[in-house]
């Protein structure tokens, strides 16, 4: 019997699998509860079942750690695991192409994306067995997206490059600076970063122009660099400032054999907290499989896996962080002029940032 997506979202993964075939079935089909499931089956002993492969977007290995989380899916459920990297756009973009000859089990797309594949129809629902210490606003009530971690726009400024560190917006458009902010329209890290800088500057979800005509004057000096940043660009000292979720920011500069010349802040006045969400691919070719890695990160393993990579856990209050990985985040005073992204307003109006872009600040530097 064929499993329908909304049985199997309904019900929270099995804590244990030592059961047959039949138990199994009747879990999955919703007919047997995971507390049932796990009372009858007794301590875990076996792996999860599932198709034995996954295949991920946009969750490469020195993002938040994922490393740490495909090699437990590997040794605890013998989950073999590939990746291709990709933005947000790029994810959504492949698993509506591709529809019925899916390649895409899993990806990990910005908090505001996951509204927009939902309403294209090509995500599974499924939610996982700690779904009640996820907070309302980071879910869709169905379980089509959950964010498993946020992070905040930083600024990882390199200290011999610059003669002044700039610590707020103001500063940094105000100076002479190179500043890379990625791909605008299509990555979520980008959009975040005129988002945040909007904020700063007076603006909201629906008043971007500050920001716009802010990074305007940069493209006009040929000072904006429209790469994404990653830790090769940072050790080349490819810009003096580069906008970065701060969990990207703190573990690029941790990998660097330069690392002491960087320093990673929140900018004083206003940044966006934003999140990501796995999407399960409504045509995967291993949906077990996507059920069971978005159950593991969203479990206290996973979830520490995450802090492991500097990333804030969407679970973080149900959480005991130690000591080790509380030293990994930034101390909590700098995120006092940080703001939530209001996902409502921010969904639509990120639709038109690339036109936007394309036209106020690109077109004033040609």
């Amino acid at each position: 019997m064929k499993l329908s997506t909304t049985d199997t979202a309904m019900t929270p993964w099995p804590l244990a699998c030592t059961l047959g075939t039949a138990f199994r079935t009747l879990m999955m089909m919703g007919m047997l509860s995971a507390a049932t499931f796990a009372v009858a089956s007794g301590p875990a002993q076996q792996p999860y079942p599932h198709e034995g492969r996954l295949q991920t977007v946009g969750m490469p290995d020195d993002w938040a750690n994922w490393r740490q989380t495909w090699q437990d899916l590997a040794r605890q459920h013998g989950l073999q695991h590939v990746d291709t990297d990709m933005s947000s756009a790029e994810q959504i973009a492949k698993i509506e192409a591709e529809r019925s000859q899916a390649t895409v089990d899993l990806g990990d797309v910005g908090f505001e994306f996951g509204a927009i594949a939902k309403a294209r129809g090509i995500t599974a629902p499924f939610k996982p067995s700690t779904w009640q210490q996820i907070p309302e606003w980071a879910k869709d009530p169905e379980g089509h997206w959950v964010l498993a971690y946020t992070g905040t726009i930083a600024f990882a400024v390199n200290t011999r490059k610059v003669s002044a560190i700039p610590r707020s917006w103001a500063e940094l458009f105000k100076g002479k600076y190179r500043v890379m902010i990625g791909e605008v329209g299509r990555a979520s890290q980008a959009n975040a970063a005129v988002l945040a800088a909007a904020v700063a500057l007076g603006g909201d979800e629906q008043k971007l122009q500050p920001a716009l005509q802010a990074f305007s004057t940069l493209a006009q000096r040929r000072d904006l660099l429209l790469v994404n940043p990653s830790p090769a660009l940072m050790e080349r000292a490819e810009a003096d400032v580069f906008l970065l979720w701060d969990f990207n920011a703190l573990s690029f500069r941790a990998k660097l054999p330069n690392k002491a010349d960087y320093e990673v802040l929140i900018p004083a006045d206003g940044s966006i907290t934003s999140g990501y969400t796995t999407l399960i691919n409504k045509n995967a070719p291993h949906p077990q499989a996507a059920r069971l890695a978005r159950e593991f990160i969203l479990s206290d393993a996973g979830q520490l896996n995450l802090a492991r990579g500097h990333a804030r856990p969407i679970r973080i209050e149900a959480l005991k962080l130690p000591v080790e990985l509380q030293g990994l985040l930034l101390d909590g005073r700098q995120y006092a002029k940080a703001r939530a992204v209001r996902p409502t307003l921010w969904t639509e109006e990120v639709k038109k940032l690339g036109r936007s872009w394309q036209r106020d600040v690109m077109g004033s530097a040609r």
